[in-house]
């Protein structure tokens, strides 16, 4: 189940056009929500460009489609420049400059470390220390060289292997923001999946968009859910926080996005990419910014370095809200750290109540 939900208001009806549409991109599920007082056709047609864009943008970046961009400069990279588009090649100087900021651990060449725990194929395991090490080997931002006279790159050794995952529906969700500006379009909500929702302007019958993040023992994925409870949200104490959001992007990272059981440890997808094991300390993350490029590199990093990187990017993090949960003291408890996100302050989940508390 998402993370996340919106959370729907009354307080000031005004009559406008409304259409929603979605699609499939990026292995997951994208959904438009526009307001407007235009015709119903014309702002599907938004609807439909701004999906197509999103797809033309999954054909550049996925490295699982032979086609892209990104897959060609996997294969060929290591034996000969590869050209790319001048978006793709300032993302990629931009993911590079994110990979300085936050000291390693935003990192698109960990791809390789993806594979060696089965995060790819779904064959996960635990590796040896020795396969760890050699993975590592082809892990790091210093193999990658780009040229920006000719828009080329390429690796250094083979191996190398881009991976946009973390940062894909942020770009999409930024190049979506540019089209409905275009259209003059005022009121939109766009999410993608369980990581990325972006908001323009305010909701017809708000002053703002409201999205509840579910607290982790209502999220079946999470390590913490309550099995005997039911599986959706039904009130707003099922909620961690809920964010109002107006003209700006919540991202939301959590381990359990993809993650395995080996022996009496869970293993999460996502992966320090300095030392190749998957973090341990942070369960979830999420971060309000006006762009869902910056939330998408942040949220990931945050739940790599934890309160560090708050440390490390206060000039990025001043004024902006952001929380995140993080293992307690005790095996089945969490703790929950936040900058201007107020929260439910319950840390234990419900399955292991402390003595005389309720369940």
């Amino acid at each position: 189940m998402e993370p996340f939900f919106l959370l729907i208001t009354t307080r000031r009806p005004i009559i406008l056009n409304t259409i929603r549409a979605a699609r499939k991109a990026m292995a997951t599920r994208f959904e438009i929500i526009l307001h407007s007082h235009q015709r119903k056709d014309w702002l599907q047609s938004v609807a439909e460009e701004i999906l197509d864009e999103i797809d033309r943008i999954e054909s550049q970046l996925s490295r699982y489609m032979p086609t892209s961009q990104i897959a060609r400069a996997n294969r060929l990279a290591a034996l000969q420049p590869v050209k790319l588009d001048p978006q793709v090649f300032q993302l990629l100087e931009d993911c590079i400059q994110w990979h300085q900021q936050t000291r390693g651990a935003f990192d698109i060449t960990a791809g390789p470390l993806l594979k060696c725990w089965g995060f790819t194929d779904g064959q996960y395991c635990e590796p040896s220390r020795d396969t760890i090490e050699r993975t590592l080997e082809h892990v790091g931002i210093h193999h990658i060289q780009l040229e920006p006279g000719s828009h080329t790159i390429s690796f250094d050794t083979e191996g190398v292997t881009l991976d946009l995952g973390a940062v894909g529906k942020g770009y999409a969700m930024e190049r979506a923001k540019e089209i409905l500006a275009d259209y003059e379009i005022e009121s939109a909500i766009l999410h993608g999946g369980t990581s990325t929702i972006c908001a323009v302007g305010t909701p017809p019958e708000d002053v703002a968009w409201h999205v509840g993040i579910v607290r982790p023992e209502k999220d079946l994925a999470s390590p913490f859910a309550d099995r005997s409870a039911t599986a959706q949200p039904s009130s707003v104490s099922d909620l961690l926080t809920s964010v109002a959001l107006t003209n700006a992007s919540l991202s939301i990272s959590a381990v359990w996005g993809k993650s395995f059981q080996s022996g009496d440890r869970t293993f999460g997808h996502i992966i320090d990419p300095r030392n190749g094991y998957p973090v341990s300390d942070q369960w979830l993350t999420a971060i309000v910014h006006e762009n869902a490029l910056s939330s998408d590199v942040l949220t990931t990093a945050m739940l790599v370095d934890g309160t560090q990187l708050t440390e490390n990017l206060s000039e990025h993090l001043m004024g902006k809200q952001w929380l995140m949960i993080q293992q307690g003291e005790e095996k089945d408890t969490y703790e929950v750290v936040s900058q201007g996100m107020g929260h439910n302050p319950i840390q234990r989940s419900p399955t292991l109540p402390e003595s005389g508390e309720a369940p």
